[in-house]
């Protein structure tokens, strides 16, 4: 087994240095207040988080000193967690000397809940490591309440007694807290008891099966404790994390966004990968804090969308004085403005096509796909079986209706997506059409289900089936044979909880072997990271993982590879290299074939902070696609599907 395919051995190799540097020293950062630093992924940045503390307590054990952890929970530290235990396990870094304070518990929380920090920080964490017991300090979830405000005092206390904290590890929520310091908290708040925020809670659902299993109140460190400590470093990964660190670094300083407050520590910084730091002014708008920009192809495409937006303008209707008023003088220098709105246009024209798999017997020169082989063997990967028709329905029932040899592989069963309920309804379905002893196990291990039990392996396999039996209902639906459907159960899946493994060599053989068995000339793969720790991540890194495997074989050669996003996010306009537009009918196609996946209907699990069903989302999203080319001048269509290719180096 490989713990992860695409990490680094150790984090020394990366250059990037994250040790505190004053803020806003250069022209490019004057809008931001806290230092920050942006890896190319959060693997790399955890890695390099996990080797400052390692070096922080070799510091203090040669100084016969404690080190002082304030340590954080959730996805965006585990990395780092994983980084440090295999320093203790391989290169002998002891915690003899490190007493750790967590930042918050749920309240009521039962230690053996696995959803309890208390159970979190052991997992992933304490029970790999040497530290004494003694030395660990998490909220306690069970104090009574007629207790609690005594006990928060005597956790502030043994912060105190212990010197204080030496460093702090933080995430950040999308309503800008840190631990669970609320829109609200008063900078001079310590340790107490608070109501989480609505979204908060929804954040934390897929986590409980649901929001009515999320506790509302927790225990937390305050604004003040975490504030005290010498060093903070606070993590952010991920696409769904950008508005909130934009608000956090380069806005004023709030009670409604608590983060901010860090914008007065001394020595504090935010850790990034690029997708939580892609909104950032510098990342964003590069043009408007740096004139000595090199213009390349991509930076012009993105800014000239950018200022059709700005100016609300079509790409033909700019002006060189749109140019200069909006910091893109530098652009004018090698060529006016109606040679890059030309250029501009006809790029994006390029990418609308109606034949995604190629047009027969057409010049192919200026066109997204490849005209030969006129019948394409083609692979759509799904991260969950329904994700192909919610993604990119439109352009799976072109290239069915024609003629390419289209394969759908479901990468995992997405039984964990499916509830109790649904569970119960159809076990007794079958019982009822004939009795059997495994419908009766499944239909009393639901009733006997605890909150923080697992589902049992038949119950699994139960909800498993229902999945796959909408999947082939929608396949069905939109033309496809039963032999091209291939359900591939990845095993990094299959653990029967929220928490999966890391991607495993077999995870990698599966995917290599149907790639071997079709030997595709594309490949579609959901591209969606705006969670770099989900399944979709996980699920490209396989597929990256299998094709870089596999480029020596010949047939590698001719297969090029279209990333799509999921129901959440679309690639930027600027980004798209392949549009494919739908009618009207297309439309309501596609929503039927979502509709067969009735499980994911109607209040399903995982529904986010967006209260709208998939196939709202999907058509709200595809019909903006089209209105933003419409917006720029090109032609108006109903809605539209995009891709971008990519390549390998």
């Amino acid at each position: 087994m490989i713990a992860s395919l695409t990490m680094k051995p150790k984090a020394k190799k990366t250059e990037i240095d994250i040790s505190f540097n004053p803020v806003g020293q250069f022209e490019e950062t004057r809008f931001e207040k806290i230092h920050n630093v942006i890896f190319e992924d959060s693997n790399k940045a955890s890695l390099k988080v996990a080797h400052e503390i390692a070096d922080l307590i070799i510091k203090k054990q040669e100084a016969n000193k404690t080190c002082v952890l304030g340590l954080a929970t959730g996805s965006s530290p585990i990395r780092v967690y994983e980084e440090l235990v295999r320093l203790h396990k391989e290169e002998g870094l002891s915690f003899a000397n490190v007493v750790t304070f967590n930042l918050d518990e749920y309240l009521p929380m039962e230690q053996d809940n696995r959803q309890s920090y208390w159970y979190f920080m052991h997992e992933h964490l304490f029970n790999h490591i040497d530290i004494p017991r003694e030395n660990i300090h998490i909220p306690d979830g069970t104090v009574a309440n007629e207790f609690v405000i005594d006990y928060c005092l005597a956790y502030e206390k043994a912060i105190k007694k212990f010197g204080g904290l030496d460093f702090q590890l933080l995430g950040i929520g999308r309503t800008g807290h840190v631990g669970f310091n609320e829109p609200g908290s008063h900078y001079n708040s310590g340790t107490r008891v608070i109501t989480l925020d609505h979204i908060t809670r929804v954040d934390a659902a897929p986590a409980f099966l649901g929001i009515d299993n999320v506790p509302r109140k927790a225990i937390t460190m305050g604004i003040a404790t975490v504030q005290s400590a010498k060093r903070i470093v606070l993590l952010g990964w991920g696409q769904n994390k950008a508005d909130i660190i934009k608000k956090t670094v380069e806005g004023e300083i709030s009670s409604q966004v608590p983060a901010t407050y860090l914008q007065q520590h001394k020595n504090c910084t935010f850790v990034l990968d690029a997708g939580a730091g892609s909104e950032l002014t510098r990342n964003k708008t590069p043009w408007l804090v740096d004139e000595s920009l090199e213009w390349t192809e991509s930076l012009t495409a993105k800014a000239i969308v950018w200022l059709c937006g700005e100016t609300g303008k079509s790409i033909l209707s700019l002006t060189d004085k749109d140019y200069n008023d909006n910091g893109m003088s530098g652009l004018l220098a090698a060529q006016d403005s109606y040679d890059l709105n030309i250029k501009m246009f006809n790029r994006l024209q390029h990418t609308i096509t109606g034949w995604p798999g190629g047009k027969p017997n057409a010049d192919d020169s200026s066109r997204p796909e490849r005209a030969e082989p006129t019948k394409k063997r083609v692979i759509i990967f799904s991260p969950h079986p329904d994700d192909d028709v919610i993604s990119m329905g439109g352009t799976f029932d072109r290239l069915v209706e024609q003629g390419h040899d289209v394969h759908i592989a479901y990468q995992t069963s997405g039984n964990i997506a499916v509830s109790d309920a649904d569970a119960l309804r159809y076990a007794g379905i079958s019982k009822r059409i004939s009795y059997s002893d495994e419908a009766q196990t499944i239909i009393d291990s639901i009733k006997a289900k605890k909150e923080s039990s697992f589902d049992t392996v038949e119950v699994r396999r139960l909800k498993g089936n229902i999945r796959r039996g909408e999947s082939y209902a929608a396949t069905r639906y939109l033309g496809l044979d039963d032999e091209n459907v291939h359900f591939l159960d990845l095993p990094f899946y299959e653990t029967g909880t929220i928490k999966k493994n890391s991607l495993s060599e077999a995870d990698v053989e599966i995917m290599m072997d149907i790639i071997t068995e079709i030997k595709p000339h594309q490949i579609f793969a959901a591209g969606d990271l705006a969670d770099p720790h989900g399944t979709h991540k996980v699920c490209l890194d396989a597929v990256f993982e299998a094709m870089k495997r596999l480029k020596t074989e010949d047939f590698m050669e001719d297969c090029w590879l279209w990333l799509y996003r999921g129901a959440w996010h679309e690639w930027d306009i600027n980004e798209i290299e392949m549009a494919v537009p739908m009618s009207p009918g297309q439309v309501l196609k596609k929503r039927y074939a979502i509709f067969c996946h009735q499980s994911q209907k109607d209040g399903v699990m995982f529904q986010g902070n967006d209260s709208r069903e998939f196939w709202m989302r999907a058509e709200e999203r595809n019909k903006d696609t089209a209105e933003r080319y419409k917006a720029l001048g090109l032609s108006h269509y109903a809605a539209m599907e995009a891709f971008v290719r990519h390549k390998f180096d």
